[in-house]
């Protein structure tokens, strides 16, 4: 008994490191995999939920803290556009001068890219692929993520409102997009990306401005405070004033007063008239008789008009208030 009592303790402490070392092995693959598993075990929820809502800082670690074995060269001509890209318009001297960059230098970072069926889509980084082109390049590294349709459209929006700020127009076409897509109403999507639902709600009204004005703030015409101005305007007279903003350099102060002269215009326009009682038309009548001027009778005021001091010194000799001269 003692004999297998000793040869049996050993072979106790080895089952147990060999355990030990299993449960070691088998917590750090799962942790290698950790961010594709959370991905998909969280389909559905919004970035705020999966990454902490800081999309840049997310960015970033992706394309900084990949080690370069983890890294593809990829062709140009594989990749496509974020279809969920809001950004329409990019800055060509800005390109041309990142072009210029990489073409002496390289690309420091690489692309973070999705496998779609027809090659690649662009996560992050579809400047760095427009100025790799431009400087003549046919490929470029890059770094392939397991991103959910939803995910590639919240990361669309988030990363060029926290990295770049998006054009107005350009923002709110991307709100609109996530309400519609997402089924979001409007408090839901300022608290999925941390705005006011205030901010969301003026946003999207610019949308309702006619395509020319959309057109003109998204190619810097006019910015997204002579827009506003324009909203409340009837389609003629908002592209008038929107050409007006361009060819005489208006302020947005300029654009509001012109605004509320127009507005108020058609208030004095549209108020029904209103007949005045018979008894003032008569009154006023007999008054105009006496003292010869303008008299307007309303209802607790009687209004005499004169033209100078001797007119007026002229109609209170008639009223008994001073003497004749």
């Amino acid at each position: 008994m003692p004999n297998n009592t000793t040869k049996s303790a050993p072979a106790k402490m080895a089952a147990k490191k060999t355990a030990t070392k299993k449960t070691v092995t088998t917590t750090k693959k799962p942790a290698a995999r950790k961010p594709a598993t959370t991905k998909n075990k969280k389909l559905g929820k919004g970035l705020d939920a999966i990454f902490g809502g800081d999309i840049s800082t997310l960015i970033d670690d992706i394309e900084k803290n990949t080690p370069e074995s983890k890294q593809i060269t990829v062709s140009l001509e594989e990749i496509r556009p974020n279809p969920y890209q809001p950004r329409k318009l990019f800055d060509e001297e800005k390109l041309q001068e990142l072009a210029i960059s990489i073409k002496e230098h390289g690309v420091f970072q690489p692309v973070i890219l999705k496998k779609s069926i027809q090659g690649y889509e662009i996560v992050a980084g579809e400047r760095r692929c427009r100025a790799a082109k431009i400087a003549g390049l046919v490929e470029i590294p890059a770094i392939i993520v397991d991103f959910t349709d939803q995910q590639m459209m919240e990361i669309a929006l988030l990363e060029n409102i926290q990295r770049e700020n998006l054009n107005s127009i350009e923002e709110a076409k991307a709100y609109q997009m996530m309400m519609e897509r997402l089924n979001l109403k409007q408090d839901e999507l300022a608290k999925r990306i941390g705005k006011s639902r205030s901010y969301i709600a003026n946003t999207l009204r610019l949308l309702q401005l006619p395509e020319m004005i959309q057109n003109y703030v998204l190619e810097g015409k006019i910015t997204m405070g002579h827009a506003r101005c324009l909203i409340t305007l009837p389609q003629e007279k908002a592209e008038s004033l929107a050409a007006r903003c361009i060819e005489e350099g208006l302020s947005v102060r300029d654009v509001e007063n012109i605004v509320k002269g127009i507005e108020l215009g058609n208030s004095r326009k549209d108020r029904p008239k209103v007949e005045k009682p018979k008894e003032y038309v008569y009154v006023e009548g007999l008054l105009r008789k006496k003292f010869r001027t303008k008299i307007k009778v309303d209802e607790k005021a009687v209004t005499i008009k004169y033209t100078d001091t001797k007119d007026l010194n002229r109609i209170l000799e008639l009223m008994g208030v001073i003497e004749e001269s």
